[in-house]
């Protein structure tokens, strides 16, 4: 499972969602291996930037938008079980 936030340098909104998003995952997977959450910086591509400078961060699950502005723990839970439950 590939977990991922689109994100900028500076963007105060992003550093929470991350720091949210890390917690949670280490609240409900704490014998799990770990799983790392790979950072995506839109400034780094142009279309990224284009289509996204609005909406970050946006938090993904293997590459589908899972939330924007904002790390919604209940969207990503949801996707995150939907995932999970697919995979075994």
């Amino acid at each position: 499972m590939n977990v991922s936030v689109l994100t900028r340098p500076g963007c105060h909104l992003c550093e929470e969602a991350i720091g949210e998003l890390r917690e949670w995952l280490g609240e409900r997977l704490p014998e799990e291996p770990r799983i790392e959450v790979e950072l995506i910086d839109i400034e780094k591509d142009d279309e990224l930037h284009r289509r996204y400078l609005e909406r970050i961060p946006v938090i993904r699950i293997d590459g589908r938008d899972i939330s924007d502005l904002a790390f919604d723990s209940e969207l990503f839970e949801a996707a995150f079980s939907d995932r999970s439950e697919g995979a075994g």
